[in-house]
Formats: C-alpha cells, structure tokens, sequence
C-alpha cells in the first residue's frame, strides 16, 4: 500500500510539472501580447514552478525507493531538501518581483493589449490554484511534504497572480501606472512569507524536530483508547521519514505477563495507531514489567499480585509521555 501511495504521488507531481511548464508558456505569450512588467514578473515567478516541479518529480521517485542497507529508514527525507529548495525558490521569486515593481515605479512601459492579457493571466491563476489545492490536499492525505510545498507554491503563484490582475484591471481603468506595482509588492511580502514556512519545516523535518501538533493528536488518541494493561507509556517519540511516520515508545504492562501477553498488547497498541494514522506508519515499541511503584497509578483491580492500592491514573500528556522514565504518583 506505501509503494501505491508513493507511485500515487510521484504521478500527481509529473502532472504539475507538465502543467507548470504549460502555464509559464502562457504567461510568456501574455507579457508578450502585453509587454506588462508585472505580467513579465509573473511569469519570471513561475520559472520556478517549473523547476521546483522537476525537483519534486526527482525527490518523489527517490523517496519511493525501498529501503536498503544504506538506507535502513528508507529515502523518505529526501522530500525536506526537495521542499527547502523550493521554499528557497519560492523566497528569491518573490524578491525578483519586488525589484521588477520598484523598476516599473522608476521606468514605466506603455502597455498594449490589456484585456487580452487578463483573461490569460486568469485562467492561469484559476487553474493553478485548482491544482494546488489538490497536491496539497493529496500531500496531507499520504503524508508526503513534497506534494504539499509543491501545492502551496501554486497557491502562492495564484495569489500572485490575482494581486496582478487586480492591478492590471486598476491600470485599465484608472492609467496609474504605479498601481500594479504596489499590488505586486504587497503580494510578494505574501509569497515571502510562504517560502520561509516551506524553509521551516522542511529544516524541521531535516532536524527531526517534534511535530507538536501530530503528538497532541498522538496523545489524544491514546488517552481515549487506553488499555487497562497498559499502566504506562513513556519515551514516546515520532519521527517523520518522508511519507513514512516512525514511532517509538515504551510500554508499561503487568510484570507476570509473559512474552506472548506483553506482545499482544503491543500489538494492540499498533493497530490502534494505523487505524487512525495510516499504514505507512513504523512503529518500535518496548515493552517494560511494571515496578511496586506501579501499582499507585494502576487501575487493573483484578490484579492478584498488587502490592499497593490504586490512587489515580495518570493522565498522559505532550510532556509526560515524552520523558524516558516511568510515572510514579507523584510526577
């Protein structure tokens, strides 16, 4: 089912590269049409569309490959050099058009044609935004943060493109020149912004920086679903290898259970997480034999061999379920 998912992704962003290259031609013939600074800018901005789309088209099928000696993990991480080379791009276009802006503030061009370009220029922007909102929607989905950079780079490209239009259809009505060019500026903050978030977590994910937000789900899901054999969790992390979440944790169960029991707990707990996380999810849990100090925390009355009463269960938490030592009643 992974390799499915990794073909499925790797087709997705082949189509968006294809598409890239389709619309940066069609912006070409409308700054050509035109001879508009700020369509020419738009359409210098998605040059990059075009290469980050053959980027993620090499960092897709690398990702996909299966793991091997060299690469117990898999290629998985690839996808956050991919993504930070796009938010990189992402960032210089929108510098790029920032200087075009202030150039046309300093040396305005006569402009032709003007309504002809912006219907072009619109449709551009309508389907790229269409297919932006489907990488990232399929990103999100099969967990791969090269769809989603490669989604959220359309997006921003769309919002380029409307800040454009918006000061072409100025421009055509009210023949101030400076307008489109602050519009333009004003949208380029926006694509700025969107590349140093790209930028982020893709070092993030390169750094194996804990995804606050997938852990507060994590906790959340194990809270309402705990099993009474499972007096304890702790030392639980995750890492993300691409498409691929890793999981590692160990698990406090009954000290008299014996291989066989503690495994089936464990594998309890596993199915629990891919049904709610998906398949493509690694998991490497360890088991540990409760100790007397247990037993506060231990909600299992039928236990025969407790040692000292139950006082309260121990409500795990972002914090409590990261540390690597068990709870006790006091922590």
């Amino acid at each position: 089912m992974q390799t499915n998912t990794a073909r499925q992704n790797l087709r997705i962003q082949v189509i968006v590269a294809i598409l890239s290259v389709a619309l940066f031609i069609v912006k070409i013939i409308a700054w050509y049409i035109t001879n508009s600074v700020a369509i020419l800018t738009d359409a210098l901005e998605s040059i990059v569309n075009v290469i980050a789309g053959f980027i993620g088209i090499y960092s897709l099928y690398v990702s996909s490959k299966p793991k091997d000696t060299d690469h117990p993990y898999g290629h998985g991480k690839v996808e956050f050099i991919s993504a930070a080379i796009e938010g990189t791009l992402i960032s210089v276009a929108g510098l790029i058009i920032i200087a075009e802006a202030i150039n046309q503030l300093k040396h305005p061009h006569g402009i032709r044609k003007l309504d002809s370009g912006i219907y072009l220029v619109a449709a551009t922007a309508i389907i790229n935004f269409v297919a932006g909102s489907i990488c990232v929607s399929q990103g999100k989905k099969n967990n791969s943060l090269a769809l989603i950079a490669s989604g959220k780079h359309l997006r921003s490209d769309t919002y380029t493109t409307a800040g454009i239009i918006v000061g072409l259809i100025l421009l055509y009505f009210t023949k101030l020149g400076w307008i489109d060019s602050a519009v333009a500026i004003v949208f380029a903050v926006v694509i700025l912004v969107t590349g140093y978030k790209i930028v982020r977590s893709s070092v993030a994910g390169i750094m194996d920086e804990a995804d606050l937000d997938l852990l507060k789900k994590m906790v959340i899901t194990l809270n309402e679903n705990r099993n009474v054999n499972w007096i304890d969790l702790h030392n639980l992390r995750l890492i993300k290898y691409g498409p691929t979440l890793h999981l590692d944790c160990h698990l406090t169960v009954p000290w008299y259970f014996n291989v066989h029991e503690a495994h089936v707990e464990i594998d309890s707990l596993s199915e629990l997480v891919r049904k709610n996380y998906g398949e493509s999810v690694e998991l490497f849990v360890h088991s540990d034999g409760c100790m007397p100090f247990s037993c506060a925390i231990c909600d299992k009355l039928e236990c025969t061999v407790r040692q000292h009463p139950f006082v309260k269960k121990i409500e795990w938490t972002m914090e409590n379920i990261s540390t690597n030592h068990k709870h006790t009643i006091d922590s």
